[in-house]
């Protein structure tokens, strides 16, 4: 395991105030070597350089686990809480969440076998049994799940839509996004109520991130700051 990347790592979960054991970013990293390995056969991720996955694939994905234990704490959700990640690839959030967030239930759903079988593996791997990959189509998936994500998957639109089936009555969607997506926001249909949209920092990334927050409605849509 190389030092250098354990110590950005560690500056960038403290720069974000995750509170991470260092048994937790042992296992970050060793997520990100399976990634790298697994990336060669399987083509999980177009970034394959140790230093810019590590920016660019983890810590952004950290930087959404502030928020997540945020919304788990004032929603009150019985445990444990299930999340359900759409288009994971190689696991990104989803992974990171499971990592970072024990007492979440995390199911990483892909189309791609091969993608759902590298999350079976790495759950093996790095003893997650609250991490499972899932080959299906997020249409087809019944849940109920109280928080579903995507990370650079599809436009808000087709997100809310093909993984409304999954999501519970009382869940929310958490959208990954880059800078303010306020195209996409205003094609959503009243059924589904943008509740708030989040800024991120990422350590080490110089580039505009946020989450969009949703959850189903009727009425009036539209954007809460």
């Amino acid at each position: 395991m190389s030092e250098v990347l354990l110590q950005r790592l560690r500056a960038g979960a403290e720069a974000l105030a995750l509170g991470l054991d260092e048994a937790q970013l042992v296992c970050l990293l060793e997520y990100l070597a399976l990634l790298q390995k697994w990336n060669k056969v399987y083509n999980l991720t177009a970034v394959r350089a140790p230093q810019e996955m590590l920016t660019h694939h983890l810590l952004d994905s950290l930087a959404a686990v502030g928020p997540l234990r945020r919304h788990i704490a004032q929603a009150g959700c019985a445990a444990p809480l299930r999340l359900l990640d759409v288009g994971s690839g190689g696991g990104l959030p989803g992974v990171v969440f499971a990592i970072c967030c024990p007492g979440v239930d995390v199911s990483c759903v892909d189309t791609v076998a091969k993608k759902a079988a590298f999350i079976q593996q790495a759950a093996a791997t790095l003893r997650l049994p609250n991490l499972h990959g899932i080959h299906a189509r997020v249409e087809n998936l019944a849940g109920p799940f109280d928080v579903v994500s995507c990370r650079a998957f599809a436009s808000l639109l087709d997100f809310t839509a093909w993984s409304r089936a999954a999501l519970a009555p009382q869940g929310v969607w958490l959208a990954m996004k880059g800078k303010h997506p306020a195209d996409e926001l205003a094609a959503l249909p009243p059924t589904v109520q943008v509740f708030h949209v989040e800024p991120l920092t990422v350590p080490g990334l110089d580039a505009e991130r946020c989450i969009v927050w949703m959850r189903p409605g009727v009425g009036q849509g539209g954007a809460v700051a």
